[in-house]
């Protein structure tokens, strides 16, 4: 059975089921795009049983000719690293469209159709092993997100597209320039085959930039962030739960797939680059977010500051291996920066969730206006409290067992390192208590928030299920720490190993 393929077509499938349906009949659209969703989330059941957690190798593998002339093949598989991201994609499918069931009344059809497209072509990333498959793949998922900012967005919805797709479409023009260099030295367009393949410390470096670029915007890192609030902020609910739950994510896994095995080399030599960029987004980025008015403004500033500490546990490891060797410490950076985005993509998406509660109760994303939401609404100040602690980093949730282990790692490092990198601590639950304090409890000020409703049973499920997750993954992080084992252990293989020519 090709899972992996059923999984990349049968939403784009169902998109083409829910335009045919069209925009007469909202109802059906919703429910054919649950169905579909429902049924990839379905179909990651076999995914995950039939995964051997004990092994390194790509699992599920499916190959084919397509373009023969070029030696371009279809590829796909998965391994510890792009399995827990394959989940955590069909996983967030359900919660859109959900979400978006009520508040969303025009052009239901093509709202729900967009998301199906959006969620093929990610998982075609996440599995993709032919490089020019992943570009394909990686390059089309920007259109059906342009196009859900662009229609259901806000009042700038227009600027923060175009920026969106500048800012990420010319990033990736480089990794293009990249992947193509790659093949003509090696006659492959195979990423495993890239990975033994000699290169001189020239030309890693050259990759590495090239790598860094289009990866680096995607994050995003500190300088070229700038696009994601202003995304997120004109974004409807669901663009902003999928844009930092999962698109965001696809940055780091392009370091852990292309950069660190392919140019380790080129990795050792510009280490410090990476880690400057990911300590100023932990810090600069989180003194940021506390000056915020705007909640999905401060939200996302933090989801910058927290995917800076996703690639600090990638390239400490870079330090720590050039300078010792493979340690338990180099381990548990690349495991603690791995944690960290799935932590951060159940997180952020609750996050994005809770906000899209109140905006569609009071249609105002200010801070100023709101104050005492608990007292109308205690269940979801209590989901909203929890997964803002979580945000925080506070042990016994998710946000707690990446950065803990990432900061332990880069004391190995450095200690300036690991000390900058524990500001986090600080400054995130500076700008996550000044947002609860202010919103959630306090006095009521305003009669319309005296007023509101609590959570409807389908918000109310939709946050159990990410508190459940957020608390799972903080107290028993084990299944998925084993999960990627091996493949951190030969990912720690290929940085040790010079490839230079």
């Amino acid at each position: 059975m090709h899972l992996l393929s059923l999984l990349v077509w049968l939403p784009l499938l169902g998109a083409v089921l829910v335009l045919a349906v069209g925009d007469q009949r909202p109802m059906l659209a919703r429910i054919l795009a649950l169905l579909s969703m429902l049924v990839c989330l379905a179909l990651c059941v076999p995914l995950y049983a039939g995964f051997d957690s004990g092994s390194a190798a790509m699992q599920m593998v499916e190959k084919m000719v397509w373009i023969e002339a070029f030696n371009i093949h279809y590829h796909l598989g998965v391994d510890g690293f792009s399995l827990p991201l394959v989940l955590l994609t069909c996983f967030f499918g359900v919660i859109v469209v959900v979400a978006g069931w009520v508040s969303i009344q025009q052009r239901v059809a093509q709202y729900m159709a967009a998301f199906l497209i959006l969620q093929g072509l990610m998982v075609g990333v996440f599995a993709a092993l032919d490089g020019m498959l992943f570009y394909i793949f990686f390059e089309a998922m920007l259109i059906p997100m342009f196009l859900i900012i662009g229609i259901w967005g806000g009042e700038r919805r227009v600027y923060a597209t175009v920026k969106f797709f500048l800012y990420t479409f010319l990033g990736s023009v480089f990794m293009l320039v990249g992947l193509i260099w790659l093949y003509l030295q090696s006659g492959s367009f195979d990423i495993l085959t890239w990975h033994d393949f000699p290169l001189s410390l020239r030309a890693q470096q050259w990759l590495f930039m090239a790598f860094f670029i289009a990866f680096a915007v995607k994050v995003p890192m500190w300088p070229v962030h700038t696009w994601l609030p202003d995304a997120h902020v004109e974004a409807p609910t669901g663009g902003s739960v999928i844009l930092a739950a999962i698109m965001l994510k696809i940055g780091g896994y392009g370091f852990l797939r292309f950069s660190l095995p392919i140019t380790p080399d080129g990795s050792a030599a510009l280490d410090w680059l990476i880690i400057a960029f990911s300590l100023i987004a932990i810090v600069y980025i989180g003194l940021v977010a506390l000056v915020q008015q705007d909640m999905k403004k401060l939200i996302a500033y933090s989801s910058i500051a927290h995917m800076g500490f996703a690639t600090l546990g990638f390239f400490v490891v870079v330090a720590i291996v050039r300078d010792a060797g493979v340690t338990d410490a180099a381990n548990m950076g690349l495991t603690g920066g791995m944690v960290q985005m799935i932590s951060h993509g159940f997180i952020s998406g609750a996050l994005f969730l809770c906000v899209g509660v109140l905006y569609d109760r009071m249609h105002s994303r200010q801070i100023a206006d709101y104050g005492g939401v608990a007292n109308s609404m205690p269940w979801f100040a209590t989901f909203a409290v929890l997964f803002f602690m979580a945000n925080s980093g506070l042990p016994g949730t998710s946000g707690f067992v990446g950065e803990f282990f990432v900061i332990l790692s880069s004391f190995a490092a450095s200690f300036w390192y690991a000390a900058l990198a524990g500001l986090t601590l600080i400054l995130g639950a500076a700008y996550s208590l000044y947002l609860v304090k202010r919103v959630i409890f306090g006095d009521v000020k305003n009669k319309a928030v005296a007023e509101l409703q609590d959570l409807s049973a389908r918000e109310f499920a939709i946050l159990g299920v990410l508190a459940a997750a957020v608390l799972l993954l903080g107290v028993w992080p084990d299944p998925l720490i084993t999960l990627m084992q091996p493949s951190v252990d030969q990912l720690l293989s290929h940085i040790i190993q010079s490839k230079v020519s």
